[in-house]
C-alpha cells in the first residue's frame, strides 16, 4: 500500500507540474501576444507558439476573407509554410471547408463519428492533421490547422484540448489586430477608434482574468486546485491563529474510480468527476472552501469546526452521493472514504495536516469505515513523538547537532563553487535521527527558529574558518558561499530581519553565506516575502529555489524575486538518463532558468551519465553523491585540500 500511494503521490505531481507547465506556457504566449497589435507580428508570434504546443512540422492560420467566398492563409511556420501563406482557395475547400461548415474541430478522432463513405473520404484527404476553429468576440475568423508530428507519431486528444484553449486565448489578440489593421488602412484615427480601443484593451483584461482561472482552477470540475487550496488555507491558518480558532480538513477520495476509468474510459470519468464536484459544491457554505487535489481526490477545508463538527460534515458529504448519477444513459452510484484531520489538534502546518488526513484516509479504507479521523496512537510513524519532543529540546540545549557539509561542483572546470550545509543528529539514546525527522519535530513544536539562527551562525563561523585557511592559496574556494535551508516560519516571522542582523553584521559575512528557500514559499503574502528577501539581499547574501518543481510557484511572481538561483529537485534527476519526460522537464526549466538570468543546480547526481547529461542541458553546477555525501567539518576541509 506504501509503494503504491508513493506510485500515485509521484504521478500525482508529475501530472500538476506538466499541468503548471502548460498553463506557464499559455500565460507567456498570451503575454507576448496581447501586447502586439501589429498583425503580421500577431501571425507569427502565434504560429510560431502554437506549433511548439502541440510538436508540429507545420503550422499554418487560414482566414475566412471579408467576402465570405473563400479563404487565405494567412500565416504560418515550419516546413513548407512559406510557400502556403498567402494562397488562397474557396470556401468549402478541403478539410477547412469541412471545419467552417460544423464550426467543430478536425482531428483524426473525427473519424469515428463519420459515416464509412466520409470516413474513407477523409482520411485519405486529411492525413495527420489538426485543425481547430478560431471564433473572435464578434465574427467566426477561421481556424490552426498543424501537420504532421514533429515525431512521427499522430495528433491526440491532449493536442486537441491544448489547440483548442491556446485558439481561445489568442481569438481575441488576432481580432484585436485585425481591428487597428483595418484601422489603419481606412486612417480613422478618431473619437471612434479611441473608443474602440478602449473596449479592445477590456477584451485583453476580460482575456487576461480567463487566463489567472486558469492558473488557479481545475479544468475538468472548475473547483479550485492544489494552488489555490494552499493560499485557501494558508490565509484560514493565520486567521486561526490570530482568534485562537479551528480548521476541519476532510480529504475525500472516491472509491474505486479507477475502475470506473478502466470500463468506460477517462472521458467519462472525468464527465462523473464533475458531477460529483456540483454535489459537493452544493454542501458547501460561505466560508469553506472545496478543491480538487488531482484524480479522484477533493479537499474541503471547515474553518471553525472541531473534531466533531468536522465529522458531522463528512457524513453530510457522504449523504450527497447516496443518489445515483445518471450519465450517458447509465445509473452509476459512488462511495467515497474520508479522512478527518483538525487544527491545531492533528498539526499547524498545511503538510502535516494534509498528511494527517491522507492516513486517516487510508485507515477508513482499510477498516472498510466511510469516515476516519486520524488519531496518533495508530500512526506509528507518530508514536513516541512526546519523548521526540523532550529528547530535541535536550538536544538543542547541549548542542548536539552538526552541520555536514555537501560541496557543490561546476559543470565548467569540475571544482567546489559552493556547498550546501545539511543538520545531523547523533541522538546518545536514538543513534543516527534522520533529518526529515527531527526538522518536522522542530517545527512543529516552535523550536525551528532557535535551531536555523544556530545553523547560520555555525555555517557563517565556519566559512570564515575555510576563508581564513585557502585565501593565501586559492581565492575560488576560499570565497565560496555555504547554503543554508531556511525554514518558512523562520523567514515569515516579525522578528526574523532584526534577529538576522545579529548574525550578518556587514556584506562580507553575507557573501559568504546563500539561503534555501521552499518553492511552495512564493504563495505566502507576496508584499511581505518580497520585503523580507530584499533585506536578505542587501545583506550580500544570495537566494536559491530549493526543490524546484514539485511546488506550484507562479513564474510572474519568480520574475519579481531577488533570486539567484533554481535548484531542480533531485526527484527529476534520479531517472533523467532514462525518463525521456524527466529530462524535457529539466531541459526546460534550465532554459527557463537561464531566461531570468538565473544559475542552475543539479541535486542527486548520482551517475557519471547524468552529469554527462546535465552537462548537455547546460547544467552551471551538479550536486549529489557521484562527488561526494555530506561530510564532517574536518572530511569537507581534506576534500577542499584535494582541489
Amino acid at each position: 500500500m506504501k509503494v503504491e500511494s508513493k506510485s500515485k503521490i509521484i504521478d500525482l505531481s508529475r501530472s500538476l507540474q506538466e499541468k503548471v507547465s502548460e498553463i506557464e506556457f499559455l500565460q507567456e504566449s498570451f503575454t507576448e501576444i496581447g501586447s502586439e497589435l501589429d498583425l503580421d507580428k500577431v501571425f507569427k508570434i502565434v504560429s510560431e507558439r502554437a506549433r511548439t504546443l502541440i510538436n508540429a512540422d507545420t503550422l499554418l492560420i487560414p482566414l475566412i476573407d471579408d467576402d465570405g467566398q473563400a479563404y487565405t492563409y494567412r500565416g504560418g511556420a515550419g516546413v513548407n509554410a512559406d510557400e502556403i501563406v498567402g494562397q488562397s482557395l474557396p470556401l468549402e475547400f478541403g478539410v477547412c471547408g469541412w471545419v467552417w461548415k460544423h464550426k467543430k474541430p478536425w482531428w483524426q478522432g473525427m473519424l469515428n463519428e463519420l459515416s464509412d463513405e466520409e470516413k474513407n473520404r477523409w482520411e485519405q484527404e486529411a492525413g495527420n492533421l489538426i485543425l481547430v476553429p478560431l471564433q473572435g468576440k464578434r465574427q467566426f475568423l477561421g481556424g490552426i490547422a498543424g501537420l504532421n508530428k514533429a515525431d512521427g507519431s499522430n495528433f491526440d486528444k491532449k493536442d486537441l484540448n491544448l489547440l483548442q484553449l491556446f485558439a481561445s486565448i489568442v481569438s481575441v489578440a488576432i481580432e484585436n489586430a485585425m481591428a487597428v489593421k483595418s484601422m489603419e488602412v481606412s486612417h480613422e484615427l478618431n473619437e471612434e477608434y479611441r473608443l474602440r480601443l478602449e473596449i479592445l484593451n477590456k477584451q485583453l483584461i476580460d482575456s487576461s482574468k480567463e487566463l489567472e482561472r486558469l492558473s488557479l482552477y481545475d479544468s475538468v470540475t472548475g473547483l479550485p486546485n492544489r494552488s489555490l487550496f494552499h493560499d485557501r488555507l494558508s490565509r484560514d491558518i493565520t486567521e486561526a491563529q490570530r482568534y485562537d480558532g479551528s480548521i476541519g480538513i476532510l480529504l475525500i477520495d472516491i472509491d474505486s474510480f479507477k475502475d470506473i476509468n478502466d470500463t468506460h474510459g477517462h472521458e467519462y470519468g472525468d464527465g462523473l468527476l464533475n458531477r460529483i464536484a456540483r454535489r459537493f459544491d452544493d454542501a458547501i457554505q460561505n466560508n469553506e472552501t472545496l478543491a480538487r487535489l488531482g484524480g479522484d481526490e477533493f479537499v474541503v477545508i471547515l474553518p471553525g469546526h472541531d473534531q466533531a463538527g468536522a465529522t458531522k460534515r463528512a457524513r453530510q458529504f457522504l449523504n450527497s452521493l447516496k443518489e445515483a448519477f445518471s450519465l450517458q444513459q447509465n445509473n452509476i452510484v459512488v462511495n467515497a472514504s474520508i479522512g478527518v484531520a483538525v487544527y491545531p489538534q492533528h498539526g499547524t502546518t498545511i503538510s502535516v495536516l494534509l498528511s494527517h488526513a491522507d492516513f486517516a484516509m487510508y485507515e477508513a479504507k482499510n477498516s472498510k469505515i466511510d469516515i476516519c479521523t486520524y488519531n496518533q496512537d495508530n500512526d506509528h510513524l507518530a508514536q513516541g513523538h512526546l519523548a521526540m519532543v523532550s529528547d530535541v529540546r535536550q538536544a538543542l540545549k547541549e548542542k548536539q547537532f552538526e552541520l555536514y557539509y555537501q560541496p557543490k561542483i561546476s559543470t565548467q572546470d569540475g571544482r567546489v563553487v559552493s556547498a550546501e550545509a545539511l543538520g545531523r543528529w547523533h541522538s546518545h539514546s536514538r543513534g543516527n535521527v534522520p533529518p526529515t525527522i527531527f526538522i518536522q519535530v522542530l517545527e512543529q513544536n516552535g523550536l525551528i527558529n532557535e535551531y536555523t539562527y544556530w545553523a547560520l551562525t555555525t555555517a557563517l563561523s565556519q566559512a570564515k574558518c575555510w576563508q581564513g585557511d585557502f585565501k593565501k592559496h586559492d581565492d575560488d574556494i576560499a570565497s565560496m558561499r555555504i547554503a543554508v535551508n531556511l525554514s518558512p516560519q523562520t523567514l515569515m516571522h516579525p522578528d526574523f530581519k532584526k534577529n538576522i542582523d545579529k548574525i550578518i553584521k556587514n556584506k562580507e559575512d553575507g557573501r559568504l553565506l546563500t539561503f534555501e528557500i521552499t518553492e511552495n514559499l512564493l504563495l505566502s503574502e507576496f508584499e511581505r516575502l518580497t520585503e523580507v528577501l530584499k533585506h536578505i539581499c542587501d545583506l550580500g547574501v544570495e537566494l536559491s529555489i530549493d526543490d524546484y518543481g514539485t511546488g506550484y510557484s507562479s513564474l510572474a511572481r519568480l520574475r519579481q524575486l531577488p533570486v539567484n538561483e533554481l535548484k531542480i529537485d533531485k526527484s527529476f534527476i534520479k531517472e533523467v538518463v532514462n525518463n525521456k519526460e524527466d529530462e524535457v522537464v529539466v531541459h526546460s526549466t534550465i532554459e527557463l532558468a537561464h531566461n531570468l538570468g538565473l544559475s542552475v543546480v543539479a541535486e542527486g547526481v548520482e551517475s557519471q551519465q547524468a552529469r554527462e547529461l546535465l552537462i548537455r542541458l547546460g547544467c552551471d553546477t551538479l550536486q549529489g553523491f557521484l562527488f561526494s555525501k555530506p561530510l564532517s567539518k574536518h572530511e569537507f576541509k581534506k576534500f577542499l585540500d584535494t582541489q
